[in-house]
């Protein structure tokens, strides 16, 4: 059989995994209604997605003056727990990832999500014992610093050429780039695919089968 191209699969999770962006969107926006701010647009919102929360939030609006960035931090938060339940994987994701595990892929989440969040949702789709190894972007650097990749390269013993990143935005394709691994993108999440084309990537997926066919074919 020939020689797999990659031994650990890394994905990013809102807009890759877990169908969130519109919401994710919508609780920004809400958070800057609650407190009489500015509301940012759809496209500034979701452009946003993928990084470390108070960096979200200064980017999402700006100028905003910080006293209110933990403020906003603390409303997106509150909004978010609220539509949790409206938050659901692709469809063929659980699938895609069993197989992978079959396989014996190491599999792992690099994520802008708090441990707190992404552990709650990992527990709500009943993937916790998929993944090898996780980050989030409250334990390290946020994308597209390379420290998660290089993290979770050390602590699953793994070389970082022999490693994927795969998400929906240029924040998980340029920490791919800056970390030296190999990186996919998917085009059904948060950034528009003109922008996702800016940034090196091996193959740039239009849905969650098309990218579950690719890796079982050159993965």
């Amino acid at each position: 059989m020939a020689r797999k191209q990659f031994d650990l699969i890394v994905f990013d999770w809102d807009g890759t995994l877990m169908d969130s962006t519109s919401t994710i969107v919508k609780c920004i926006q809400a958070a800057a209604r609650d407190l009489g701010l500015p509301v940012p647009t759809d496209l500034l919102a979701s452009h946003v997605i993928g990084l470390g929360l108070l960096e979200a939030m200064q980017l999402a609006m700006p100028g905003l003056e910080p006293k209110f960035h933990a403020r906003m931090a603390e409303r997106y938060r509150y909004h978010a727990l609220s539509r949790d339940h409206e938050m659901t994987l692709f469809p063929g994701v659980q699938e895609m990832l069993q197989e992978l595990s079959g396989e014996g892929y190491f599999l792992a989440v690099a994520t802008g999500k708090s441990r707190v969040g992404l552990n709650r949702s990992l527990n709500a789709v009943k993937l916790l014992s998929l993944f090898d190894a996780t980050r989030c972007a409250d334990e390290t650097f946020s994308k597209p610093h390379p420290a998660m990749l290089q993290e979770l390269t050390r602590e699953l013993g793994q070389d970082m050429r022999r490693t994927v990143m795969i998400g929906d935005t240029t924040h998980d394709l340029q920490m791919a780039s800056n970390a030296g691994a190999a990186g996919i993108a998917v085009e059904y999440g948060a950034h528009p695919v003109h922008e996702l084309k800016t940034c090196p990537a091996l193959y740039s997926a239009p849905s969650v089968a098309q990218l579950h066919q690719w890796l079982s074919e050159h993965a």
